[in-house]
C-alpha cells in the first residue's frame, strides 16, 4: 500500500501561511504524517501561534532549526551563534515566547529517521558537521557534493530545509529534497511538498504552493518594534507590506 507524507520547512513564525497549508493537508485523508524540518520560529512575529498550532497536533514530527536553536540558547542564558542585529532580533523573539512552549521546543532533535515501504528517510534542518552543528549554506549544491557529505548514512532519501529555495537532486545513492521555505516568500504563497512512496519503493514528489491572505500578517509585522525589521521586510518578504498601505 502506498504511503503519503507531507514535508514542511522554515515556517519562521508565520502562522497565517502555516494555517493555510495545514488546512490543505487536512483535506487529504491519505496523508499519514507531517514532517516539519525546523526553523519553526525566528524572522516572523507569530511565534506562539505557530508553536501552539503545531504542538497541539499528534501527526507532526519535528527537527530543530538554527533559529530555534538560537532562541533556546538565549532562553538558557547562552550566547547564540547569531550576531549583531540578528542576535537582537532573536532576543526580541525569545522575549515574547510563551514559557509553556519552551519545554516541547527543547525536546526537538536535530535529525529524525523513518521508513516507508522499505525506503529509509533522514530528516534534518540542514547538513550537520561532525560536531553536530549546522554547516554554512552551500549556494551551489550538487548531487555529488551531497553524496560525499552523506556517504556514511544508509538513507535513501534526505529531506532538509534552511536554504529557502527548492532543491531536488537524485543520484545513484539517494534522493535529496528541500521543499522551500513555507513562511518566507516574496508573494503570498506557502510552499510545501507531498511525498508518496509506492508499494515497490518508487517515490513521487508533488510540490505545492498554497495561496493565502497575508495582509494582516504583513501589516502587523510592519508596525511592530522588531529589531532588523526593515532588513527582514525587504529581504525575506520583498516589502509586500507596501502593497497594503
Amino acid at each position: 500500500m502506498e504511503k503519503k507524507i507531507a514535508i514542511l520547512t522554515d515556517i519562521h513564525g508565520n502562522n497565517a501561511a502555516l494555517t493555510a497549508v495545514l488546512d490543505e493537508i487536512d483535506h487529504d485523508l491519505q496523508v499519514e504524517h507531517i514532517y516539519c524540518l525546523g526553523d519553526l520560529v525566528g524572522i516572523g512575529h507569530e511565534t506562539n501561534e505557530v508553536l501552539e498550532t503545531l504542538f497541539s497536533r499528534e501527526d507532526v514530527s519535528f527537527v530543530l532549526g538554527n533559529h530555534d536553536e538560537a532562541i533556546l540558547d538565549i532562553l538558557a542564558g547562552k550566547e547564540p551563534e547569531s550576531k549583531g542585529p540578528e542576535r537582537d532580533h532573536h532576543k526580541w523573539i525569545a522575549s515574547r515566547l510563551n514559557e509553556q512552549l519552551t519545554a516541547p521546543l527543547h525536546q526537538i532533535p536535530k535529525q529524525l529517521e523513518s521508513n516507508y515501504n522499505g525506503k529509509k528517510f533522514l530528516f534534518t534542518h540542514y547538513h550537520l558537521n561532525e560536531e553536530n552543528e549546522f554547516m554554512t549554506v552551500d549556494y551551489e549544491p550538487t548531487a555529488k557534493k551531497l553524496d560525499e557529505h552523506y556517504s556514511k548514512t544508509n538513507a535513501d532519501v534526505v529531506c532538509f530545509g534552511h536554504h529557502h529555495v527548492v532543491h531536488h537532486f537524485h543520484s545513484r545513492q539517494r534522493l535529496y529534497f528541500n521543499p522551500g521555505a513555507l513562511g518566507c516568500q516574496y508573494k503570498p504563497i506557502a510552499p510545501y511538498a507531498m511525498l508518496t512512496v509506492g508499494e515497490l519503493g518508487n517515490i513521487n514528489i508533488d510540490l505545492k504552493e498554497v495561496p493565502y491572505n497575508n495582509k494582516d500578517y504583513m501589516l502587523a509585522y510592519s508596525r511592530l518594534p522588531i529589531p532588523a525589521k526593515d532588513f527582514v521586510l525587504k529581504n525575506f518578504y520583498g516589502n509586500q507590506h507596501l502593497n497594503y498601505l
